[in-house]
């Protein structure tokens, strides 16, 4: 990204330290339980949609550091909204690949290839960044068939929560509430045409979300 104007970058880190403030303090707030479910030792790819990313930083604090000790990057676009988002999980210890299919495609591609050369899993929001809503880019399907990965879906559920009018539904739980994570068991897409592995997809990601609904 772009060296920004000096306004610009104070804008950014307000947002920065607000965000990751009103995060943490919902969070400690509410009462939190996480499936069984583990990922592998191996390299993986981790899919959640993209109105479930509020919340996210916590599951990879779980699944990611406290369990497994190893490393995860999520594919974030070159936008300047993938800029304050890369701001804020880096605060996690989550690093970013920068681009997206609609911006950037094979710069993301080749990014993530040598992460996963390098042992690191791969996360992505299929629907992201900007849809439309529950819609799977090829690109989760081309790195998972390439890499012959296995593929886990994440996702998090609350009792009681706050759905934003933007165009992913955003859903952010309310203070006090009850949050299920889950990360479900692994599925891979490696033989399938594109269009049904996108299907697959979707519908793994959907089934999660049924299986963890209060």
């Amino acid at each position: 990204m772009e060296e920004l104007p000096i306004k610009k970058r104070i804008l950014f880190f307000v947002t920065e330290y607000l965000l990751l403030g009103v995060l943490w303090l919902i969070f400690l707030t509410c009462k939190k339980s996480y499936n069984d479910n583990k990922l592998p030792p191996y390299p993986c790819e981790v899919l959640f949609w993209h109105n479930r990313l509020a919340f996210m930083c916590f599951a990879y604090k779980k699944w990611w550091k406290s369990e497994r000790k190893r490393d995860g990057k999520v594919i974030i676009s070159d936008h300047k909204d993938g800029e304050i988002i890369t701001r804020i999980v880096s605060h996690f210890g989550i690093g970013a690949v920068r681009g997206s299919s609609s911006k950037g495609a094979f710069k993301a591609l080749k990014g993530a290839f040598n992460e996963i050369n390098n042992g690191i899993d791969i996360i992505i929001t299929p629907d992201g960044p900007r849809g439309p809503l529950h819609s799977v880019a090829d690109g989760a399907v081309v790195i998972a068939q390439k890499k012959d990965l296995e593929i886990y879906t994440l996702t998090y559920e609350a009792d009681r929560f706050w759905e934003f009018n933007s165009w992913d539904k955003m859903r952010l739980p309310k203070p006090f509430s009850r949050v299920n994570f889950a990360m479900s068991k692994p599925f891979k897409v490696t033989d399938m045409e594109l269009e049904v592995a996108k299907e697959k997809i979707k519908n793994e990601l959907f089934k999660a979300e049924n299986d963890n609904k209060f």
